[in-house]
């Protein structure tokens, strides 16, 4: 039985909650597929693959990521004040646009709409949050 290791090309089936129970994304849901990836190449969050890391074929087992390893820590210096110009007309709180950053395209929630100006969070939706999978190896080569 093959061994996950940290080159190897992986295929898994994932169920993503929060503490809270609450399930954020999943690979089971039907007419998905078991995410493929090859380890190693920075495509996946730091715990996920270091979660995968030594299991075999068919193995399942739950993994908690902590948020240094999952989406960091929430960080205030990445939430912005902009005039409500610069964004489409009727934008509303809870919306996702796509906005150039220093390394390209950004993409931000808006959480509040004032008279003047729009602010808007470029951190990761689950920045902050400690995160738990349940894993299953399908395949590895």
């Amino acid at each position: 039985m093959k061994t996950v290791e940290t080159t190897s090309n992986v295929k898994v089936h994932y169920t993503g909650k929060l503490t809270t129970g609450e399930i954020f994304d999943t690979s089971l849901t039907e007419g998905r597929e078991p995410l493929e990836v090859t380890l190693g190449q920075g495509s996946l969050i730091k715990g996920f693959e270091a979660g995968l890391i030594g299991m075999t074929e068919s193995e399942t087992k739950t993994i908690e990521i902590e948020v240094a390893d999952a989406y960091g820590e929430h960080r205030e210096d990445m939430i912005t004040e902009i005039p409500k110009e610069q964004v489409p007309e009727g934008v509303q709180v809870g919306e996702t646009l796509q906005g150039n950053g220093p390394m390209g395209p950004i993409n931000v929630r808006v959480v509040e709409v004032k008279e003047d100006v729009v602010v808007l969070d470029a951190n990761h939706p689950l920045a902050g949050q400690k995160l738990i999978f349940d894993l299953e190896v399908v395949s590895v080569d």
